[in-house]
């Protein structure tokens, strides 16, 4: 090949190249990679949640094990949490007598309950130092009220004003009596809450309404000798009513009390426990995969629809739950129509100047705002400011204690409303951009007004774009924390902001947030490992709403895009 052939092929190679990279090919392969490691990390993400999250719930087998130390022997129950490897050189620093000289040594976390007997739910320990590792069919495990989970073995059932049933002599009639009376104690748990919360929680309301409507009158100079015989004669029916709720719940506690149980731990030692405090009693290692399948939906269940204790870290999250669903909806009642008028100004009636371009930018960078600086100023102005002001003019009767002037479910909703305000704006505006200038004449031209061309023909043809923005509003809200810290978000709400109770949607009320939830259990627990596998669940919980809220917007939007397809071409 002479020097010309050379040439000649490195020339067209060449050619190709750049034919080649001219053609957007590359940007092609390039932006395919880019999204594939983008689902690939999303997926990945929602793996690790799911599996660290809801593996929390299965019932794990019990491991007895006695572990040596400083030769002395401790007998141990628990399951096996993790296991991770560490060198010899610092357990050995750490004071640890290891048998070889072996470089790794596998450590192993073990939930062992019993907080009230050992001190601690969680204790890492050394595989050297195992002997005599089993799984007994015979231990159980007790879910409790409070301390936390019971690890031990049943050795009598005394049920209250009746005999007590050996275990060791009638293992089986122990186990039937003691799951009796725990499903009775937790039907009598339901009643009284039902009462406490419903009807002596009704009770209670209304006599606080009489409170203040005694107040008022009293402001006013209308409290006379009728009025007080009005209220006097209201008060004693509420208090009657109260005081047969009472004793109705008095005969329901003591229905409960008495019945106990006597348990062993795995060093021997024997301990009563009342039943009134268990919520669930099972022996993991006797259970088949069914079984364990049906336990594990009944505990899911109960972390879905139930209130959380032990601060936070056992129980449900269904207020928290329930206050991010209503805190979101509110927010986009609000943040929608405010929006949407902003931006049909903007695009159809401002004249496209220096000013509209003004606040085009502002707009865009209030986009880019911390959202902590949104928390600050609803604290401010909506809590302090509007919140005062509406207390001094409409609940005066209440004042020293705010009613509005302090953080809750109403000023949370604004406040985010006007932190995603301009994630709508900018949507909308962009929607109404694309309207073909032929539509609106086209309709000018048939005789309808302005008014009724933006309301009938542009408006709907713009709704898909309004949707895109609402999705966007309420992805970002409905994860933010940082302003909900400042303007109504609480660790722990008693009462759900929605009730039986006039005015039914209490809009003043503080409430609990998935987002809120996931920093206390992570951050602020005092019980680190058993706060751990709930940060996750509730994590992808989070997710999960997220996505269901943003599913119905999607839908809906695709219905209205194919509706008002055929009129933008």
């Amino acid at each position: 090949m002479d020097k010309q052939q050379y040439q000649d092929i490195h020339a067209t190679n060449r050619g190709r190249q750049q034919g080649w990279l001219r053609s957007g090919e590359p940007m092609i392969w390039l932006n395919a990679a880019a999204v594939s490691v983008s689902i690939i990390a999303v997926v990945g993400l929602l793996l690790l949640l799911a599996v660290r999250g809801l593996g929390h719930f299965w019932p794990a087998d019990v491991l007895s094990v006695d572990v040596e130390y400083q030769g002395q022997t401790r007998a141990l129950l628990g399951e096996v949490v993790e296991q991770v490897e560490v060198s010899g050189e610092q357990l050995r620093e750490a004071g640890f007598e290891l048998s070889g000289p072996g470089p790794f040594y596998q450590r192993t976390l073990l939930k062992q309950g019993n907080r009230d007997a050992l001190g601690t739910d969680f204790v890492w320990l050394i595989d050297e130092q195992f002997a005599n590792l089993a799984w007994p069919e015979d231990v159980m495990v007790l879910e409790r009220l409070e301390w936390g989970n019971f690890y031990g073995y049943l050795r009598s059932v005394t049920p209250r004003g009746g005999p007590t049933v050996d275990a060791t002599e009638e293992a089986q009639r122990a186990w039937e009596t003691l799951q009796a009376l725990i499903a009775e104690t937790v039907s009598v748990r339901e009643n009284i809450r039902e009462i406490e919360q419903g009807a002596i929680g009704a009770i209670n309301h209304e006599l606080e309404r009489l409170r203040l409507r005694e107040r008022g009158l009293e402001m006013r100079g209308e409290l006379d000798a009728v009025a007080q015989a009005e209220l006097a004669e209201e008060r004693a029916t509420l208090d009657a009513r109260f005081s047969s709720l009472q004793d109705e719940l008095n005969a329901l506690y003591e229905s409960i009390r008495g019945h106990h149980i006597e348990a062993e731990l795995a060093n021997g030692q024997r301990r009563q426990l009342p039943i009134a405090q268990i919520v669930r009693a099972y022996q993991p290692n006797a259970l088949g995969p069914v079984e364990k399948l049906g336990l594990y939906a009944e505990r899911l269940w109960e972390f879905l629809s139930d209130e959380p204790r032990e601060a936070n870290t056992e129980g449900g999250v269904f207020p928290a739950m329930f206050g991010t669903v209503l805190m979101v909806i509110l927010m986009s009642i609000i943040v929608t129509p405010f929006g949407v008028v902003a931006a049909v100004y903007l695009r159809e009636y401002a004249s496209q100047g220096l000013v509209t371009r003004t606040i085009r930018v502002a707009v865009n960078n209030l986009a880019g705002v911390p959202s902590i600086v949104y928390g600050v100023f609803g604290l401010g102005f909506f809590v302090y400011f509007v919140g005062g002001e509406l207390d001094q003019l409409f609940f005066p009767e209440s004042l020293p204690r705010p009613t509005f002037g302090t953080p809750g479910l109403m000023w949370a909703s604004l406040t985010l409303a006007l932190l995603t305000l301009p994630v709508v704006i900018v949507a909308t505006e962009e929607g109404l951009t694309r309207i073909p200038k032929a539509v609106r004449e086209g309709s000018l031209a048939l005789g309808a007004t302005r008014a009724e061309t933006l309301w009938r023909v542009v408006l709907p043809m713009a709704s898909p774009a309004m949707m895109t923005g609402l999705i966007l509003a309420v992805a970002r809200a409905a994860g933010e924390v940082a302003p909900l810290m400042l303007v109504g978000v609480v660790k722990l709400a008693p009462t759900l902001p929605l009730d039986g109770n006039y005015p039914f949607l209490h809009l003043d009320q503080k409430f609990m947030h998935l987002g809120f939830h996931i920093y206390d259990v992570g951050f602020q627990s005092p019980n680190v490992e058993a706060a751990r596998p709930l940060v996750y669940a509730t994590a992808f919980l989070l997710v999960v709403i997220i996505a269901l809220l943003n599913l119905a917007a999607v839908s809906l939007r695709n219905r209205l895009r194919e509706r008002y397809k055929s009129l933008e071409h």
